[in-house]
């Protein structure tokens, strides 16, 4: 994985300008956590590419930006973050077309389909990525998402051009942008979900999913190029479950192709226990990784959204297909350190709410992971693709008439609370300014229009249709940025099996019924994978990521909370209700506003560091 970032100006001779290489170099080293391992920069009359690069396929000749060349001309130039798992056999065809290559990479590959295919070259990669393709021919950019949105694409339009990035820091970081959030873009950041080619900065945009920007001197076109669609299936479910399972074994055997140390991440649920053993299955004993907390196992109080903590499950399932474990055991200390939750709003670039302590501990996992491994496999998206959540399968939540997580509470029960609320200790009159409730109904209701339909689909199938597409469409949005975000601040890169898109454009076809015939969730992946797997981690209630029980986070969360109260200066304080937190101070338990808390601390925390303008 690496990091990108770029600026076209069609009025600027960007060569003679003076300022422009250290322009470039600056948005580049924005880029440097997500790609540790080199650094290059391609400056042209109106084109300025970089790239920062974590090296996984090719390592000696894979470096960016990458051109192809003939006859000593410039035909193409890229600066690429992903990989395209069927890259061999895209190089072969393209080599059967004349295509000559010089060096290993995905990303050469990618240059050739572009030059043999045009932009229609999109349909035929399979994979994660986020890149730009500058023709100097044409004097067009072209920018390209992958399908899911696994990868993260922003960019930012100007008078003569366009800014882009991997992340906001890399546009944020040249000198004409002035760093602004207004009332939506801070509903945005504070309402749990996410809206695609929404990025909360003033003037920014993040390309959705499917899609590509092409940049022209007169402006900037979007265009979809994938998108779910509505198709009958016709298999029945004997067929269904061996196509899921032919799949899987497809994809994860791509998927395990680095030329660097790789593992998983098994947190004892099925999903990344699946995706561990068919890893194992595929490729003998592989590493896994758990994260944990102090004394979590002994002490564990089960909840309606956790029922069972993971460590005994992702013990059973190491050992059970040979895995070399490591447990990585984090202290309420840990994730109250501040230089950890810094770090964490530094990756984000935004204090993005709903995840409480999971955000700290899943950078500190993925720290301690990057010191053996250089690529994960992860079990993110199964809950969203097979239907997972407790809430699918919740009448209350799936015909509340808005998104059936927030009918759920999930926002505040994912940080480890069960009452009380994210804005809580928010000033009134900025709440009423936000309007989360009127911003989380609008964006439903887009959402809703979007979902493709089969003719004459009624009833529960129809709805679960609908219930499938806001989540592969808008929740695990949240997911797949807060798990690229997090991996990438310590340059590990995160793969995420179950985003395929033939894997999801299959499911999300497959009838409900189907999708839940053992009258549990997930069962067409449990069918799928059950050879696999011990009973014990087959048959085990969906738990999801865990959140630490220590009573001692809470503590250092309300002394961190007092101390923001009693600083006159805290640049958050206008945004609170000093009442509601001198309140929420005297719950001896302070777990009734752990998230309204962890969200104070977060736009404190972003506040300080960036110098972002709040025009409310």
């Amino acid at each position: 994985m690496c990091g990108i970032t770029g600026w076209i100006s069609y009025d600027q001779d960007l060569t003679a300008l003076t300022t422009a290489r250290g322009t470039l170099d600056a948005m580049t080293h924005t880029m440097a956590c997500r790609g540790p391992d080199a650094g290059g920069t391609w400056l042209g009359t109106h084109a300025a590419l970089g790239h920062r690069r974590l090296a996984v396929i090719d390592i000696e000749g894979g470096a960016q930006p990458m051109r192809v060349e003939r006859d000593g001309r410039t035909l193409l130039v890229t600066t690429y973050s992903g990989e395209v798992y069927n890259y061999r056999e895209l190089r072969a065809e393209l080599e059967s077309r004349g295509h000559a290559f010089r060096t290993s990479s995905d990303t050469e590959v990618v240059l050739h389909a572009y030059l043999e295919w045009g932009e229609d070259f999109t349909e035929r990669l399979n994979g994660m990525y986020a890149f730009a393709l500058w023709d100097p021919r044409t004097e067009e950019l072209l920018l390209v998402r992958d399908r899911m949105g696994i990868k993260p694409l922003y960019y930012h339009p100007t008078p003569d051009g366009v800014l882009f990035g991997s992340e906001p820091k890399a546009i944020l970081a040249h000198p004409a942008v002035r760093p602004a959030v207004d009332a939506e873009g801070l509903a945005e950041l504070i309402a749990f979900t996410k809206t695609p080619g929404h990025a909360a900065y003033k003037g920014m945009y993040e390309l959705p999913p499917g899609h590509t920007a092409r940049i022209r001197r007169g402006g900037l076109t979007l265009r979809r190029y994938w998108a779910l669609e509505a198709r009958e299936h016709t298999d029945d479910l004997k067929t269904t479950v061996r196509h899921v399972r032919d799949l899987l074994d497809d994809i994860v055997g791509r998927q395990l192709i680095a030329d660097v140390p790789l593992c998983t991440l098994l947190s004892g649920g099925l999903d990344s226990s699946a995706i561990t053993a068919l890893a194992a299955a595929g490729a003998g004993p592989v590493r896994s990784f758990s994260v944990d907390f102090t004394g979590h196992t002994e002490n564990f109080r089960p909840d309606p959204l956790r029922p069972t903590p993971d460590g005994p499950y992702a013990h059973a399932l190491a050992a059970h297909v040979a895995s070399h474990h490591s447990d990585i055991v984090l202290d309420a200390a840990d994730l109250m350190a501040k230089a950890n939750r810094d770090a964490v709003i530094a990756a984000r670039d935004m204090p993005i709410s709903g995840f409480g302590d999971g955000d700290v501990s899943l950078y500190l996992l993925f720290k301690a992971i990057r010191e053996q491994s250089t690529v994960a496999l992860s079990g993110e998206s199964a809950d969203e693709v097979f239907g997972g959540y407790s809430w699918f399968h919740n009448p209350d939540h799936v015909h509340a008439g808005t998104f059936p997580w927030a009918a759920a509470g999930a926002a505040d029960r994912f940080a480890g609370e069960h009452s009380g609320g994210r804005s809580a200790l928010l000033d009134r009159g900025l709440l009423a300014k936000l309007d989360l409730a009127g911003h989380e109904d609008t964006r439903y209701r887009e959402a809703l229009a979007e979902v493709p339909r089969l003719p004459g689909e009624t009833g529960l199938e129809r709805r679960m249709r609908e219930i499938s597409y806001l989540h592969l469409t808008r929740f695990v949005q949240l997911l797949l940025d807060r798990k690229d975000r997090a991996s990438m601040a310590v340059g590990l890169e995160v793969r995420v099996p179950f985003c395929d898109h033939r894997l999801v454009e299959y499911v999300f076809n497959t009838p409900w019924a189907m999708k839940t015939f053992d009258g549990r969730e997930k069962s067409l992946l449990r069918a799928a994978t059950r050879d696999l797997l011990p009973d014990v981690v087959a048959d085990r209630v969906k738990s999801p990521y865990p959140s630490i029980q220590d009573p001692r986070y809470a503590a250092a969360l309300r002394a961190e909370l007092s101390r923001v109260l009693a600083d006159k200066d805290a640049p958050v304080r206008p945004l609170l209700d000093t009442a509601a937190v001198a309140g929420s101070l005297a719950d001896d338990a302070g777990e009734s506003f752990r998230s309204a808390t962890e969200l104070v601390l977060n736009l404190d925390a972003w506040l300080r560091m960036h110098d972002t303008a709040l025009e409310l």
